[in-house]
């Protein structure tokens, strides 16, 4: 349960990091105004996270299966996990405080092709979902392949904690679209109070990834040292 609810935590703080957030309001907003209704676009933006959380799945799984198909690959990883994983968690850990800052990707969808995607209702909205999952910035890549991956191929799980992942990048869009819909927010005002609970999440996380990263290191990593 606690491995669960650590892959669903990865999810929302992606979900919630400054990249995603800023594209995951934008598309919302842009596919609410695209019906008429509020129930309309409460659907179209549960189609949009549910393409973002497909997305995720897939890759994840994806990507598992062909690291646990190879037996030296997969051997090595389930037994020497607990060995890796400090270094990771020290990495990730300096990424989310902002120690260490990767390159951005120049990766982007066309606003003609969103235009397309958007008049397709619920299942353009899907797609839209799923394309912009794979726009990886800095901050959720680290926490998708250094952290989400390496969980996941310790657990040997290929579905449930990358499902679980996939939650956790859908429940703040799925918030985000239910206040736009009803109308009880601004744009502005919702990314604004969205980027100060980040920032704090963040720096929470950060320091957390940090102390695990020390422990494993001390436990697993120094004594093959000595």
């Amino acid at each position: 349960m606690l491995i669960l609810s650590s892959a669903l935590w990865f999810g929302v703080l992606t979900s919630i990091s400054p990249c995603p957030l800023a594209t995951n309001v934008a598309a919302v907003s842009f596919l609410s105004k695209q019906v008429d209704k509020p129930s309309k676009s409460i659907m179209m933006g549960a189609a949009y996270s549910l393409g973002r959380m497909l997305s995720y799945i897939l890759l994840a799984a994806l990507l598992l299966h062909s690291a646990m198909s190879a037996p030296k690959l997969s051997n090595f990883l389930q037994t020497q996990m607990n060995m890796l994983l400090g270094p990771v968690l020290l990495f990730v850990g300096a990424c989310l405080l902002g120690w260490i800052r990767l390159p951005s990707s120049k990766w982007s969808i066309s606003n003609q092709l969103q235009q397309k995607l958007a008049k397709k209702g619920q299942l353009g909205a899907l797609a839209l979902g799923a394309l912009f999952a794979l726009s990886f910035c800095p901050t959720s890549a680290a926490l998708f392949f250094a952290s989400l991956l390496p969980l996941a191929v310790a657990q040997q799980s290929s579905f449930w904690i990358p499902a679980a992942y996939g939650i956790g990048t859908a429940m703040p869009v799925l918030l985000v679209s239910l206040l736009l819909a009803v109308g009880t927010v601004q744009i502005g005002s919702l990314f604004n109070k969205i980027t100060v609970i980040e920032r704090f999440a963040r720096m929470l996380s950060g320091i957390i990834f940090i102390a695990a990263g020390i422990y494993y290191c001390w436990f697993y990593l120094i004594p093959l040292l000595e």
